[in-house]
């Protein structure tokens, strides 16, 4: 039997509520960082050879810190199982590294949005420009044409026959970029800062559950 009495034991149980919806949360991490990677058109970005790096790191990124919330949330029921302070005390400092971390990235997302754009835009013109001086170097074109469904900048013409052949009418592929990226990147930071939100009850919980474990070890 547990040695808390009374309102702690409702702060244990909502305790391990808190990281059973952690481990939700961390699981849902997972599948969005799975979904960016292989299921949604920045995926086949991604595998261009000309992709910016942070298109795999931050894919990765989310995915690994999806796992490190499922392995917390485990860490933190048998915290609170045991009523231990040294577990509950090194889940608190998990819980504040991983709110740290999901602020940055949560602000990385909504300020570093017309810094990607313009990076990606970057790279569509390059591939642009050399489909033009040498119409063989059209495989980045072809990607992001078959990616975005999209079509040349300003104008098709030049670039007609790396576009999409069932495309109704021709799109700006700089606009269907920023469209693309701004609005993977404001999801991206709307889930950093709830589950930033989220580990705050996390951690006001541990920290009253192991007061509470100190203080009645210390009347025995």
């Amino acid at each position: 039997m547990g040695r808390v009495q009374g309102g702690m034991r409702c702060v244990k149980f909502l305790l391990f509520l808190f990281n059973f919806i952690f481990w939700l949360a961390g699981s849902a991490v997972i599948a969005f960082g799975l979904w960016l990677r292989f299921g949604n058109v920045i995926r086949d970005l991604a595998t261009d050879e000309a992709s910016p790096e942070y298109f795999y790191m931050g894919m990765y990124v989310l995915i690994g810190a999806g796992v490190l919330m499922m392995a917390v949330g485990f860490f933190g029921c048998c915290g609170a199982a045991r009523e231990s302070q040294c577990l509950l005390g090194a889940f608190f400092t998990c819980l504040l590294v991983i709110f740290a971390a999901e602020i940055a990235a949560g602000v990385f997302a909504f300020l570093g949005k017309k810094t990607a754009v313009n990076e990606v835009q970057a790279i569509y013109e390059k591939a642009y420009e050399n489909y033009i001086s040498d119409q063989s170097k059209n495989k980045t074109l072809i990607k992001f044409h078959d990616a975005l469904q999209c079509c040349g900048k300003d104008s098709d013409v030049q670039v007609k026959p790396t576009c999409p052949k069932d495309i109704g009418s021709s799109k700006n592929c700089l606009t269907e970029i920023e469209t693309l990226i701004n609005s993977n990147l404001h999801l991206l930071g709307i889930v950093g800062i709830a589950i930033a939100g989220i580990t705050i009850f996390g951690m006001v919980f541990s920290m009253v559950l192991c007061c509470a474990i100190r203080n009645t070890r210390d009347m025995l």
